[in-house]
């Protein structure tokens, strides 16, 4: 096994580690050397479909799903993303349940068994496509979740410092400083773990700082003093990184520039899945992208701005808290105006008559009925990349989607439902006109309401422009310019020497 490690480790959720991985991913790479990302754990409902590992599945298959977090990060690595770099994936569906996917693939098994049970049945799993990245590559930059220094699960670690000895990584400890506490937070997280794992910790970093960093003094020699650990490197706050939100945390700070022309109001119910692939509308001028929760967020639309009904991992039940905030009744408002609204995914079947779900997999629940369709869960999961060409004239029917008539986008799905037209409804003179091949959109006879099972149109750089051309004075930033400023902004940040260090 060839590969250096080195492993970015947080004192709480939300301190860093994610885009700090990303940031070295690139860096490592700009180095000439062959470099790989790895998270043996991820939870998240953010997911991105990409190669399975060849020997993963004995049935054919060849996509999976991983979180975006390390697709994003083997894009920064200029690695084809794979599913061994995230082999097990936790989707959280209620707040004490959550699908888990291993090896990219859903297990029913694993998501039925209690949560300490799981670690020795995915460990080798967990060690075998880690050690398989270590055989291939350079460098492998590994991502801890949470905090190491949970002591309560400790004996059943399988993302944290279990692989961290695995590998014998060098790690680096990030804490998110604009919270407060920092020190206690590092030298807490520190004290806690046996001799073993905190010899290798071999620096601590201060993240999201504001202010004049000296008077961090005398802190970080204090914090040396105690542990043997030097404070290798102070980040500054940076707002606009550019990297797609991880966790759901969206930052309103966040505004492109110019006079707001159009809004994008995209319902943000509790099992929102997905959304990172809105992350170039924050970089359109003129366009305002806003999270909602409540109708009063939704007042004043103009019928050229859009609502947007994003991915869901539980759409019943995030169809029952759209419903319990009466946003359906905004929503389809909204529509009787003729205001734009999209659904994708989990949302292009709220949009629908009805939802039907027999193998138990999500939940029955009548539809917001504004498209004539009907969604029905099967046990088999889609998971799949998709090249499709959009066909949204009628006629005599101006539609805001008319700008994507004949574009070719490409995008990924992720979906339990499938869904169709339903007769009864077509023959009382409903009208649905598909706009996707193969079922994967729809649009209602007035043209302004869209329904698709394409993920990532808005990062379609063809869609892109055919929707927003006219707000763009210059193009939009790309993932590889956002890759190449967190590798210059480390580089920047660290002391000399450090992040070469950790691979000598």
């Amino acid at each position: 096994m060839t590969a250096k490690c080195v492993m970015v480790l947080g004192t709480t959720s939300g301190a860093g580690k994610s885009w700090l991985t990303t940031a070295l991913c690139r860096y490592y790479g700009r180095r000439g050397l062959k470099v790989a990302p790895f998270k043996a754990q991820n939870m998240s409902n953010n997911a991105r479909v990409v190669a399975a590992w060849p020997g993963a599945t004995s049935d054919g298959v060849l996509d999976a799903e991983i979180g975006s977090a390390q697709y994003f990060q083997a894009l920064a690595a200029r690695a084809e993303p794979d599913v061994r770099m995230n082999p097990l994936l936790l989707k959280p569906e209620r707040d004490t349940h959550s699908q888990v996917v291993l090896l990219g693939r859903v297990s029913t098994a694993l998501s039925d068994m209690p949560w300490r049970e799981r670690s020795s049945h995915v460990w080798p799993a967990i060690a075998q496509s880690l050690d398989a990245l270590r055989a291939e590559n350079d460098v492998v930059v590994m991502e801890g979740a949470g905090s190491p220094a949970e002591i309560n699960l400790s004996s059943s670690d399988i993302v944290n410092m279990r692989v961290a000895l695995h590998a014998q990584a060098a790690c680096l400890l990030v804490t998110d400083i604009d919270r407060g506490g920092a020190f206690a937070h590092l030298y807490g997280t520190w004290v806690l773990l046996p001799k073993t794992e905190r010899a290798l910790i071999k620096g601590f970093v201060l993240n999201k700082f504001r202010g004049d960093a000296a008077l961090l003094a005398p802190g970080p020699q204090m914090l040396q003093d105690l542990t043997g650990v030097p404070t290798v490197a102070t980040l500054p706050m940076w707002w606009q990184h550019g990297l797609p939100e991880e966790d759901g945390l969206f930052d309103d700070r966040s505004r492109a520039p110019g006079a707001v022309r159009t809004t994008v109001a995209v319902i943000a119910y509790p099992r929102i899945s997905n959304l990172d692939e809105f992350q170039p509308l924050k970089n359109i001028p003129g366009l305002r992208l806003q999270w909602v929760r409540s109708p009063s967020e939704l007042a004043g639309l103009a019928p050229s701005d859009w609502i947007i009904l994003p991915g869901s991992k539980n759409t019943s039940g995030d169809l029952a808290w759209l419903r319990s905030q009466a946003l359906d009744h905004a929503v389809a408002a909204h529509a009787a105006g003729g205001g734009a609204v999209l659904g994708i995914c989990g949302g292009l079947q709220m949009l629908g008559e009805a939802l039907m779900d027999p193998h138990g997999i999500d939940g029955n629940a009548p539809g917001l009925g504004l498209l004539p369709l009907v969604s029905v869960f099967e046990a088999e999961k889609t998971v799949c990349r998709t090249v499709s060409r959009f066909q949204t004239a009628l006629p005599a029917v101006t539609s805001p989607w008319q700008a994507l008539d004949g574009v070719a986008v490409r995008g990924y799905e992720i979906h339990h439902g499938q869904t169709q037209t339903q007769a009864a409804l077509l023959a009382l003179g409903h009208q649905a006109h598909a706009v996707l091949a193969n079922g994967l959109g729809w649009q209602n006879a007035m043209g302004n309401v869209m329904g698709i099972y394409l993920h990532g149109l808005f990062e379609d750089g063809a869609a892109l422009q055919a929707l927003f051309g006219s707000h763009l004075s210059a193009p939009v930033p790309t993932m590889e310019s956002v890759f190449d400023g967190l590798a210059d902004f480390v580089g920047a940040h660290f002391s000399p020497g450090v992040l070469d260090g950790l691979i000598a």
